[in-house]
């Protein structure tokens, strides 16, 4: 049965927004990545690679904002601290010290990671009747999936 946020149990409540801060953090640290390699990014590809991390840095910006506003709208905590987002990410900082094809791996890396999380993130919203943070997790995983399409192509 479908639920709103507010009719969700207090557990269901709880496990989701486990979740989707899972997915803000891992979403923020990604989006330092990206902008850390649109900053240091060099080689013969260098304006291409410069724009498509900003292009992924602005777009995971916003979402940060959306993921953490559906955990308001569930009445969880967003995780709102730097240390908490790395040390609860499966995505790692980089220093940008790296060739550009290491970066696209990195950052290729991180965005499979996302949409993993993401979907099961929407997995469990699934399993507790909100479809509301179902289908924004679908909606961000497509994304996360995308940019993989898209820094995959370089690499090949």
């Amino acid at each position: 049965m479908t639920q709103t946020a507010i009719a969700l149990s207090t557990d269901a409540q709880s496990q989701i927004v486990e979740a989707l801060n899972q997915s803000v953090a891992e979403t923020a640290v990604t989006t330092m990545l990206a902008q850390n390699f649109h900053w240091n990014v060099t080689g013969m590809a260098f304006g291409p690679l410069h724009d498509l991390f900003q292009k992924i840095y602005e777009d995971h910006f916003v979402a940060q904002d959306d993921l953490a506003e559906r955990i308001k709208a569930l009445e969880g905590h967003a995780e709102g601290t730097l240390a908490g987002m790395i040390k609860r990410s499966k995505v790692s900082e980089h220093d940008g010290h790296a060739s550009d094809k290491d970066m696209l791996k990195m950052m290729l890396e991180a965005q499979e990671t996302l949409a993993k999380t993401l979907a099961g993130c929407g997995e469990l919203a699934a399993e507790h009747g909100d479809t509301l943070t179902e289908d924004l997790c679908i909606a961000r995983g497509q994304e996360h999936e995308k940019f993989a399409w898209f820094l995959r192509a370089h690499l090949r």
